[in-house]
């Protein structure tokens, strides 16, 4: 298999639903109005009380800077698995669960922290640009790497690269993060982006309108939780809604797989997570890949969130919390 790293640039960033009256426009445009920016990779996922917004530096320009918006610190590079000169999508299991032991495990290993983001398509692994040795160092062995220059694949000379490159150290054992799952239903969809202006007004309503649920009690587990997220990455749009959002949309316009599945959220992290920390998504997709089970896989600027097969929730939810309990 080969590793792509892709063009983009990114910065991983964080909207305060306060504030969300001074980015409409920009969102909008960066949404609806391709040929008005020169964007190529733009993510939005909103929860409960903000938006978090992976976007090339193209993007980034059309946000306005302001306290509003949280924007971390490093410039993150897209890495993408490639098969046979297509993204990896023919194995039995889809998502997350097909490149957690051959990127996601090395990469926890070796310190570098990952931030993911599955899509109806293809799963982008954002490492650190600063990272991008270790990258290349850890993964060598397993795939033939390129780094993608004016759109074309160039072989990636790891000699050259991992020249005078000191290993970093092993990752200490991470943190073994507690695990929430709300019991609503999620679709993973596509849309041909020519139909985007068919839906424009729904579109907007569910991403600037939607009243948020009360999601957190002071004692009790989420029950049910405003969660969407919408890609737009060349040229192809991935959406993750719930059953009663999906409900909202022209059915003869969403592409779903054939077999229509519902999915199930698990939330990791009872508190914010933050950047630093390495095999947080280790530690979730390596029992799903043991176990064979499907996933996507969506990180925010605070938690991360696995989306698995409805039928599954019960053994996904028992097993992480056998590990969360240090179980085997």
């Amino acid at each position: 298999m080969d590793l792509h790293i892709l063009e983009h640039r990114l910065r991983v960033t964080s909207l305060s639903k306060a504030g969300l009256e001074r980015y409409t426009h920009g969102l909008i445009k960066l949404v609806f109005l391709r040929d008005k920016t020169r964007c190529k990779f733009f993510s939005l996922t909103e929860m409960p009380d903000d938006y978090t917004l992976v976007l090339d530096e193209e993007g980034f320009k059309e946000l306005p800077q302001t306290d509003y918006l949280q924007v971390a610190e490093a410039t993150w590079l897209a890495l993408n698995v490639v098969s046979n000169g297509h993204s990896s999508t023919s194995s039995q299991t889809i998502g997350v669960t097909k490149i957690a032991k051959s990127v996601i495990a090395p990469l926890a290993l070796h310190n570098v922290s990952v931030f993911l983001l599955s899509t109806y398509q293809t799963d982008f692994i954002l490492v650190r640009e600063s990272d991008l040795p270790a990258v290349i160092h850890t993964l060598s062995e397993e795939f033939s790497i390129f780094k993608e220059e004016n759109g074309e694949p160039v072989p990636v000379d790891s000699n050259n690269v991992t020249n005078g490159f000191i290993k970093p150290k092993t990752a200490a054992s991470p943190t073994v993060h507690p695990v929430l799952s709300p019991k609503n239903q999620f679709c993973v969809m596509s849309l041909d982006p020519d139909t985007l202006p068919t839906i424009a007004t729904i579109l907007m309503d569910v991403m600037f309108y939607s009243a948020s649920l009360k999601a957190l009690s002071a004692d009790q587990d989420l029950d049910y939780i405003r969660f969407f997220s919408f890609s737009l990455i060349d040229g192809y749009i991935s959406i993750v809604v719930d059953t009663q959002t999906q409900k909202r949309f022209p059915s003869n316009l969403l592409l779903t797989s054939a077999s229509s599945e519902l999915w199930r959220m698990v939330r990791i992290g009872g508190q914010p997570l933050g950047f630093d920390e390495c095999g947080i998504v280790a530690q979730i997709s390596e029992p799903l890949a043991n176990a064979d089970i499907s996933a996507y896989y969506i990180s925010t600027f605070n938690f991360d969130h696995a989306l698995v097969p409805e039928e599954d929730i019960d053994n996904v939810i028992t097993m992480l919390q056998r590990r969360q309990n240090g179980e085997r």
